[in-house]
């Protein structure tokens, strides 16, 4: 039979169990990550960011190659910005233009 402590874990318990899953990572919103592009689907490219669950980012949002196809392939790491952890639909909200943005307010920061 399983002790009390297990049946009902602390807050401590709780967060060391989340720190754990998390893979020691500490994502905060509001700053830019490496993702990897896991799926391309018809509009949008589908980025693992290390969260429970992927985001989508509009294939529009990295541009067209030279021939106005996309320029992402499944595998490819892509930096974007991440907004929020967690949508109502369990989505990862996140922007490639957003992390542009960031990276551009970086450099102009450091002039």
């Amino acid at each position: 039979m399983a002790d009390d402590m297990s049946l009902n874990p602390s807050r401590d318990d709780f967060a060391a169990l989340l720190d754990q899953s998390m893979g020691g990572r500490d994502f905060m919103e509001g700053q830019v990550v490496h993702g990897k592009v896991v799926g391309i689907e018809k509009d949008f490219a589908i980025v693992d960011v290390g969260l429970k669950t992927e985001g989508r980012v509009s294939i529009k949002e990295f541009g067209a190659g030279e021939d106005g196809k996309s320029p992402l392939k499944v595998g490819d790491t892509v930096e974007v910005f991440l907004e929020r952890v967690e949508n109502a639909m369990g989505e990862a909200v996140i922007s490639r233009d957003k992390a542009r943005r960031e990276e551009a307010w970086t450099r102009l920061e450091g002039v």
